[in-house]
């Protein structure tokens, strides 16, 4: 049970830095929806505690029985989306449930980890290995691979290209971690070099410019670029302590745009330095690696590639925003786990954390 408090205490206090960035960067906003955000992010803060508290006590074995269930309810979801969603910013993202706007790619997220999971786990990892090396491209490659481009082909098409490609690289991860012979996995790669030309022409106009702004950001610097540009200074004028709360420039001037989501570790970046990113960085170390470590001692194949999966899951999560946010990456609209605006992100962490502790609390006991 140790760990499973250790993860929960860790996560809570990274949704507490999550809730007062999110005040912060809305402090001298006017209008009462601005004011009253950051109680919105507390409250899907405590439903996401419940939820955790809930798997973490609950067998994850369970979940076997429901990963077929759960899948065709993510797809009926995103399906859902094209006809009654909600479009921001030219996205078509949102299910409007009573007050609440549902994001159903961040359900999917961990919904399609619990399917590979039961796919991967079907026999011991040995077993398993060895079926996958010899039963050819379509059981080891074709199929699983099929179920991940169906929900990954709506989430992209809504547009959300950042959470579509993670689900497609979780997929890959997994089906190197399951033994699949090396050959598919390079066929793989293959297609994707050269169907660039082609996936590149199929983009929005503003995914073309955020690439090309990657690249450049002083291409477009008022335009695609203001917003890397402007997330730059705010990391660099944090120094080492950071400007304090509610004394960062950046965001407080709303000079960036997004603050409180996908540009939420600015925010928190300028405020409290690089000695409070380094708080913040060690523990997404910490709770990473106390699933990898789960992942180690648990026996049962299922837990294992659950437990992979979610530390795929949360920590590509992570590399992608950070580096996002520095400019490394091309801005995604990928959120910062724990930490950016946003109940459904919290609930689907959440929720894969409390997975995440049920599998340490078995492995326990194993």
């Amino acid at each position: 049970m140790k760990e499973v408090f250790i993860i929960f205490i860790i996560a809570l206090l990274i949704a507490v830095f999550g809730v007062i960035s999110i005040y912060s960067s809305n402090y001298h906003k006017e209008g009462e929806p601005w004011q009253s955000i950051y109680k919105r992010q507390i409250f899907w803060v405590c439903l996401g505690a419940l939820l955790f508290f809930l798997m973490a006590l609950s067998d994850y074995r369970r979940l076997w029985d429901w990963a077929y269930f759960l899948y065709l309810f993510v797809i009926g979801l995103l399906l859902l989306v094209f006809l009654l969603g909600a479009i921001r910013l030219g996205a078509q993202r949102w299910l409007h449930i009573a007050w609440f706007n549902l994001q159903p790619s961040e359900i999917a997220k961990p919904a399609i980890v619990i399917l590979l999971a039961r796919y991967f786990s079907k026999k011991t990892l040995f077993e398993l290995s060895s079926s996958t090396a010899q039963s050819g491209f379509l059981r080891s490659f074709f199929i699983p691979f099929l179920f991940v481009l169906i929900p990954a082909g709506l989430i992209i098409e809504q547009p959300d290209l950042g959470s579509g490609m993670l689900i497609i690289f979780i997929l890959v991860t997994m089906i190197f971690a399951a033994g699949v012979k090396l050959r598919y996995l390079l066929i793989l790669a293959g297609i994707g070099l050269t169907s660039l030309p082609i996936f590149w022409h199929f983009l929005h106009s503003y995914q073309r410019d955020r690439i090309m702004v990657f690249l450049n950001p002083n291409i477009d610097p008022l335009g695609a670029g203001y917003t890397i540009i402007q997330a730059k200074i705010a990391i660099g004028s944090g120094g080492f302590f950071g400007k304090g709360w509610l004394s960062g420039t950046q965001s407080q001037l709303h000079f960036l745009p997004e603050s409180h989501t996908d540009f939420i570790f600015s925010t928190f970046a300028e405020e409290w330095g690089f000695l409070g990113v380094g708080i913040l960085l060690i523990f997404y170390f910490l709770i990473l690696r106390l699933i990898i470590r789960a992942a180690e001692m648990v026996h049962d194949p299922f837990g294992k590639f659950l437990a992979l999966g979610i530390t795929l899951m949360v920590g590509i999560q992570i590399l992608i925003n950070l580096a996002m946010n520095m400019g490394f990456a091309p801005v995604v609209g990928i959120p910062l786990p724990l930490m950016s605006y946003g109940g459904s992100s919290i609930i689907a962490t959440f929720f894969s954390l409390g997975i995440a502790a049920s599998i340490c609390r078995s492995s326990n006991y194993a």
